[in-house]
């Protein structure tokens, strides 16, 4: 084994503090989070909110002590603040530091500044990156990896298996990562695909917020369970396009992650798509969560991704009209049923 004497993690939202809690079973934890009173409380009291957290875990808003006294870090920030986040530690972070995010999303940049808003419809694929792309663009970080899987954070707060996946194109960032936060009820598989695992990560919030819409309106297993399988093909056909293996979508970090995401009511995209279902506003949703819902943001993203590409992907397209151009889900539906899609599935 690799040795290593602390772990760092960048972001304290539930699945920050469910890997925190991973890691401080192996190794001492450094938690970095810009919030002083969940510093204090992780300090002083080893827990936040109703959860309990591991004493190997020492919280710090001080972006110098992530930096000095890890060597591995995991992200896990939201996207929409994940490229300020990483500028926040600057010229910290050196060539010596592995960052494995896990962070399911897109980043949309252009050279603009970061507080002013963005134009969807002007959106190239020139501005469209994953998150390691953003590591790689703003720090001399070399070494970096992805973790994608079926990573419920609650299911993983109350001890419950799962598996995940840390893809990255070097050995020793999966080595080191499954060091950190491998466990009994924890496996870590490996992966070179992180393009793939990335792209995987995102898309499947879409396919769950469809997914929760059918949910929503009791359309039955049946549907529920053929929208999952097209929706991964439609990811695949993205991934296809922007250069990933499609057969990497098989995997944990893809079917896997689609089925625990776009199944279970834990998941934040699952429940958005029921509400929306139920007649709720997209900002009420929003207003209400305390975490951030990555698949309302990244629907916008993909559908203008499909659109350049020229890709037919219509349960994408569909959603993006249901969520921005108040198309009628009952209508919706229908049309999706009678698209005319003859084969079941083409493996090239």
């Amino acid at each position: 084994m690799l040795r290593q004497k602390r772990v760092g993690i960048i972001g304290a939202g539930k699945f920050g503090l469910a890997l925190a809690n991973l890691a401080g079973v192996n190794l001492p934890v450094t938690l970095y989070s810009r919030r002083t009173d969940l510093v204090q409380q992780v300090n002083q009291k080893h827990s936040y909110r109703d959860i309990k957290l591991s004493r190997n875990i020492t919280a710090t808003n001080d972006p110098n002590e992530l930096c000095e006294t890890s060597q591995l870090i995991f992200q896990v920030t939201p996207s929409i603040h994940f490229r300020k986040v990483i500028q926040l530690m600057g010229d910290q972070l050196t060539p010596r530091h592995i960052i494995i995010h896990g962070t399911k999303g897109f980043d949309l940049w252009t050279g603009r500044k970061s507080d002013e808003p963005f134009n969807y419809d002007s959106l190239e694929l020139s501005g469209i990156h994953t998150m390691s792309d953003v590591i790689l663009q703003e720090t001399d970080v070399i070494r970096v990896g992805a973790l994608c899987g079926p990573n419920l954070a609650d299911e993983i707060l109350q001890g419950l298996p799962t598996a995940t996946v840390i893809a990255s194109e070097f050995d020793e960032v999966i080595k080191m990562g499954k060091e950190a936060i491998g466990g009994d009820r924890f496996f870590v598989f490996g992966s070179h695909d992180i393009k793939a695992a990335e792209l995987a990560g995102a898309l499947k919030n879409v396919i769950a917020l469809a997914s929760g819409i059918l949910r929503g309106k009791s359309m039955g297993k049946n549907a529920e369970s053929m929208l999952i399988v097209r929706g991964l093909r439609e990811m695949m056909l993205i991934g296809e396009a922007l250069g990933s293996d499609s057969l990497s979508f098989y995997g944990t970090s893809g079917l896997g992650d689609l089925i625990a995401t776009a199944t279970s009511t834990k998941s934040r995209n699952f429940r958005c798509g029921m509400r929306i279902a139920q007649g709720e506003r997209i900002e009420d949703i929003v207003r209400d969560s305390q975490e951030v819902i990555e698949g309302i943001r990244t629907i916008k993203i993909a559908y203008r991704i499909v659109n350049k590409l020229r890709l037919r992907v219509p349960i994408i397209s569909t959603i993006y009209k249901i969520l921005f151009e108040n198309k009628r889900i009952e209508e919706s539906i229908y049309e999706l049923m009678k698209y005319p899609l003859t084969s079941d599935i083409d493996l090239k």
